[in-house]
């Protein structure tokens, strides 16, 4: 029982350190925002835009986990290495 609990005490503080450690920098999500852009519209990428909009981006970190956002709108999210890019919402 005691054993249980010390093996899952560990494992949950080592998964909260690589969180840390691989919390992707701003550098990451800008590169993936422009990917993502380049992947949607090859005019946008022709026109630079997906540069653009990682440009103006801003990074959040949250610790383990970390954001980008562009006029207030979260576009990417990241977390243990890795950086999702958000879909775009359609214009009303």
């Amino acid at each position: 029982m005691l054993k249980a609990s010390v093996v899952s005490a560990v494992s949950a503080v080592v998964v909260v350190a690589l969180s840390f450690l691989l919390n992707p920098s701003p550098e990451q999500h800008r590169e993936q925002i422009k990917k993502a852009i380049a992947e949607r519209s090859p005019v946008a990428s022709v026109l630079g835009l997906g540069a653009l909009t990682a440009f103006t981006s801003n990074y959040h970190p949250l610790g383990v986990a970390s954001y980008a956002t562009v006029n207030g709108r979260v576009v990417s999210i990241g977390f243990m290495g890795m950086v999702f890019v958000m879909q775009p919402e359609p214009e009303r």
